[in-house]
């Protein structure tokens, strides 16, 4: 875990005034227990929010002790590795849950989220992901968690339908503009089918693109020169493809029942390459009504030396061209999106896999 600092920057309170919540992109029980998230959410880092994935909650259980007597107990009962895991996590998203509580009525329930994983297994299983996500949901018992879904093929038609039977949810594994639109697509879809139900449309949603795998793929396949400006580009592409949808007919009629944005969330925001500045696509991505979920590391960087240079403007700035630049350097923009999105499922998968190693091990161990 990061180590914790004083806040000296004003960045954090600039970039919530602009429109823009920060999140932070882990979960532990030792930020929990120790107050440390507390501490996040009341001083000036201004975190609104939190995300979680496999490999956060991997890094989380198999290097402490703090899940132990909870594994130990849970054990005995007969849980499998999977089910028991659901367990853990629950318990540290609904603690979570309930301290965001505050900033979750302060701002009209649009801040105060944090986020739950379906199994990454399921990703392209729509029925399955839809019979979890609605699973864990009712479960977990409170309003402000996101259950996640992935923006996959398989996983679009499991976002509309999970929408539709009011289950809020933060798509991820986004990586280009057409995957956002795709998922604001199932969305939109969900929320129309609810007003012909004669139900309300106000079911909260979040879509997450990952930017910095974008400039990690590519570092060793550009020029100097463009290194370290895809990531930032599909971020302000898709930024306009949002802000362009916010303004469209469709939209406008929804919202006039009741409706409220699906928010475009910026996700894997912490700096890959050593020579780039670690705030590189927080100040780049400072985008109004979004969300950017950071790690630790990344919060408190923000949060020392963070600076801002303006909001990004709704047209998305320069991404065309600078898009435009990568593919001419022979980058296929749309190969290898879906190269992402696949590599990011197996990360996932992978990390999951070790995640429920790590509890079997553990509860054997301690039994």
């Amino acid at each position: 875990m990061a180590t914790e600092t004083s806040t000296r920057s004003e960045a954090p309170r600039k970039l919530n005034e602009l429109g823009q919540s920060l999140w932070l992109d882990n979960i532990t029980r030792d930020i929990l227990n120790n107050g440390t998230l507390g501490r996040y959410i009341s001083s000036g880092l201004s975190v609104t929010g939190l995300t979680s994935n496999p490999t956060i909650f991997d890094h989380a259980i198999s290097k402490s002790s703090a899940y132990d007597a909870d594994i130990s107990a849970l054990a005995k009962k007969g849980l499998s590795s999977e089910d028991l895991f659901f367990e853990l996590a629950i318990a540290d998203l609904t603690r979570a849950a309930d301290l965001f509580k505050p900033v979750y009525e302060r701002t009209a329930t649009v801040d105060g989220w944090v986020s739950l994983e379906v199994s990454p297994l399921l990703a392209y299983d729509t029925a399955q992901t839809l019979a979890a996500a609605r699973m864990l949901h009712d479960k977990a018992g409170r309003p402000n968690l996101f259950i996640k879904i992935p923006g996959t093929p398989e996983g679009i038609p499991a976002i509309e339908e999970a929408i539709f039977q009011g289950v809020a949810v933060n798509v991820t594994l986004l990586f280009s503009t057409q995957q956002y639109q795709a998922a604001a697509e199932a969305y939109l879809r969900g929320l129309e089918r609810r007003v012909g139900a004669g139900l309300s449309p106000d079911v909260r949603s979040v879509a997450s693109l990952f930017v910095s795998r974008w400039d990690k793929a590519t570092m060793e396949k550009l020029p100097q020169k463009l290194r370290n400006t895809l990531g930032i580009a599909v971020g302000q592409q898709s930024y306009r493809a949002y802000r362009q949808l916010l303004a469209s007919d469709r939209w406008q009629r929804l919202e006039n029942l009741g409706a409220r944005p699906q928010r475009l969330l910026f996700a894997s925001t912490g700096v890959k390459d050593p020579a780039a500045p670690d705030t590189l696509y927080v100040t780049a991505l400072a985008a109004p009504n979004t969300v950017d979920t950071m790690p630790e590391e990344t919060l408190l960087a923000f949060g020392d030396h963070g600076t801002l240079q303006g909001a990004l403007g709704a047209d998305g700035g320069n991404c065309e061209q600078a898009l435009a630049a990568v593919a001419a350097a022979g980058v296929d923009l749309g190969a290898l999106a879906a190269q992402l999105q696949k590599e990011g499922a197996e990360s996932f998968n992978a990390s999951w896999k070790n995640l429920l190693k790590s509890i079997e091990t553990k509860s054997k161990a301690l039994k």
